[in-house]
């Protein structure tokens, strides 16, 4: 969320904002609550300072009952101003947490992803000399899936590897995991339940209201939580409520969790093959780091996973998104997609974010700064180190052989007993 004294001095700001990532202006409002807000605390702090000194005078009065009287007129008051800013403020609250983050001035403004600019693209499409297989006709001829039955046994949006595959998925992660270790990240298996309010401060969704959440999140019914939809949730709130030492920052982890996500509203969309489950799992990076940091640590995240890309020698382009398409808590944000021969387009396989000082505000997570120990709220990143099986789609499709089989990227060998391809025709 914003600081509302951030949406005092800068309305037009804020305003512009609701404008451009396409949700709605309640500035105004905010700004008559916040008013009333402030008018009623003062009130009732000087009716209290009024009653309190009508209470110590009552016992020495020769006449009582006016002051006993006018205590109480008073306490009715301050009952009825009290019920009143308890509703004032939860309703500023609320509108607090529908304000979204301010876009940074790099960001191309426009409604939806359609307005979203190519940054840069690294790698050629492959030209094959044979007909490339799509992801699902490469699983089913090497036996690495059996959705039909996982569909029957689990449900759909379910998948299973199997075999060789299965090995590719956890060598990928690896991979990724030992990749972001060297480079100074701190690794994290996280848990993937966790509580709703864990969910709501990591400040993808709206409002005060955390039933909202319900449409998308899977709830464990007859608990107090529910399963998170990425390890950012959890690593989001591992210094909630601290104030760091700024010698500490920046702080780098590298979160790994199996995912779930009802992925409500996305039925026909990405539903063949290996682009859409329920359960999947990703290594996430996430950062703390000091606000004046942040592009440094944007730029170090999304090249880690560009280097991914080039390490598994996938074509890939790098996007700038709209202020339409980044969604509600972000400052700026780049898509990484790699290209899909099936498609004959680049596919989403991973988003790198900054989200400025949005979540630490809902979290309290702050730092100390040298010198002034003025204490301030960090600003916060994160962006995908890999998400499987969505990885797995460009990476059999761009590394495919006619029989079937599918080569192995050099740096990814040791982790595959130093096998050069896997699969293919017997």
């Amino acid at each position: 969320m914003l600081d509302i004294r951030f949406i005092r001095e800068n309305p037009e700001v804020v305003k512009n904002a609701c404008r451009v990532k396409g949700f709605d202006d309640n500035v105004d409002e905010i700004l008559a609550l916040d008013t009333r807000v402030r008018e009623l605390k003062t009130i009732t702090q000087n009716m209290t300072a009024e009653k309190n000194k009508i209470t110590r005078e009552i016992p020495t009065a020769t006449d009582k009952a006016p002051l006993i009287a006018r205590s109480k007129q008073i306490g009715d008051e301050i009952a009825a101003d009290l019920a009143e800013l308890a509703d004032k403020e939860a309703k500023l609250n609320d509108l607090m947490h529908r304000v979204p983050q301010i876009p940074d001035a790099s960001a191309p403004i426009g409604p939806d992803d359609s307005a979203n600019v190519e940054v840069r693209r690294v790698g050629t499409p492959r030209e094959f000399d044979f007909t490339p297989l799509a992801q699902w006709d490469l699983l089913d001829l090497n036996g690495w899936w059996a959705p039909e039955k996982i569909a029957q046994i689990c449900g759909t949006r379910t998948y299973c590897l199997i075999g060789e595959a299965a090995e590719l998925q956890l060598a990928i992660e690896t991979y990724v995991i030992q990749k972001l270790i060297k480079k100074g990240f701190r690794f994290i298996e996280c848990p993937s339940i966790t509580k709703p309010q864990t969910i709501f401060d990591a400040g993808h969704f709206m409002g005060a209201d955390l039933s909202i959440m319900n449409n998308d999140v899977f709830m464990l019914t007859g608990t107090d939580r529910c399963l998170a939809g990425t390890a950012e949730i959890i690593l989001n709130s591992l210094h909630s409520g601290e104030i760091l030492s700024e010698n500490e920052l920046p702080i780098k982890y590298a979160g790994f969790s199996p995912c779930f996500r009802k992925e409500a509203g996305a039925a026909g969309r990405d539903t063949r093959g290996l682009a859409r489950f329920h359960q999947f799992n990703k290594v996430e990076q996430y950062v703390f780091c000091k606000p004046e940091q942040s592009d440094e640590m944007h730029e170090l995240l999304l090249n880690n996973l560009c280097e991914v890309m080039e390490d598994f020698d996938l074509p890939y382009r790098v996007i700038a998104n709209s202020t339409g398409d980044m969604g509600f808590n972000k400052v700026k944000m780049n898509d990484v997609e790699a290209w899909v021969p099936s498609e004959n387009a680049y596919k989403e396989v991973g988003s790198c974010s900054s989200i400025g000082t949005f979540q630490a505000r809902r979290t309290n997570t702050r730092y100390r700064e040298n010198g002034t120990n003025e204490v301030k709220f960090c600003a916060t990143l994160n962006n995908t180190g890999i998400a499987v099986p969505r990885a797995l789609v460009p990476f059999l499709e761009n590394n495919q052989n006619a029989d079937g089989s599918v080569n192995i990227p050099e740096k990814l060998q040791p982790l595959m007993g130093g096998r050069t391809k896997i699969g293919g025709k017997h």
